[in-house]
């Protein structure tokens, strides 16, 4: 798998790669073997940001992150399972059922059906972005933002899913909500969800 690194600093490096989590555990296994002092990986949607202590090598880095195989994430992430509950009464369900041509039971159906990864976090702290959205749900993002979206709901948008960890403006269409606290200081690690964890959400009665 052809990736691309670019320098990012004196001793970071951005990586192009189509399997993220992948590069991401391999760098964390492999990294003291090479020689390498790791800092953190940091994934995203296409790239991973890997940062070195020290005054690593840095054509000796870029080399060898080039050359780098995925390989299957750590164990214990692979086999961590968060369940969410979640209430399908989200302000955009009808639509969502709209949009894809879907009754609102199958919208409901069809997104807890799956089991969800995530694969980076970004836009505030803890908001993690899922993939394994079932295609049919794969709608593009609300042509207007809303202002204020509340804390737990349950969003999708594009190829992904994802729960609003706190109070914010967001653009995803609303289907639901859960009171999971996404974002804890008093946790280790603070993010519920963080890369490599699979998610089941789990219908539950309302209101």
């Amino acid at each position: 798998m052809a990736v691309t690194v670019l320098p990012y600093g004196p001793a970071a490096w951005l990586v192009e790669s189509d399997d993220v989590l992948g590069l991401a555990a391999a760098v964390r296994a492999k990294h003291r073997a090479a020689g390498f002092a790791l800092v953190d990986v940091v994934p995203a949607a296409g790239t991973l940001l890997v940062t070195m202590s020290g005054e690593p090598d840095v054509e000796a880095a870029a080399g060898w992150l080039a050359a780098l195989a995925p390989q299957r994430p750590e164990p214990t992430a692979a086999r961590r399972v968060v369940e969410i509950p979640v209430r399908y009464d989200g302000d955009d369900l009808g639509d969502v059922a709209e949009a894809t041509g879907l009754s609102v039971a199958d919208v409901v159906a069809c997104h807890h059906a799956g089991t969800y990864t995530s694969v980076f976090c970004g836009f505030a702290p803890g908001f993690a972005y899922l993939r394994g959205l079932d295609r049919r749900l794969q709608v593009p993002r609300r042509p207007t933002p809303r202002t204020r979206v509340p804390a737990g709901a349950v969003a999708i948008a594009a190829e992904y899913a994802a729960v609003y960890p706190s109070p914010s403006p967001g653009g995803w269409h609303l289907i639901g909500r859960t009171d999971a606290e996404l974002w804890s200081l008093d946790r280790d690690p603070p993010a519920l969800l963080p890369p490599g964890t699979s998610v089941r959400f789990v219908a539950e009665a309302g209101p």
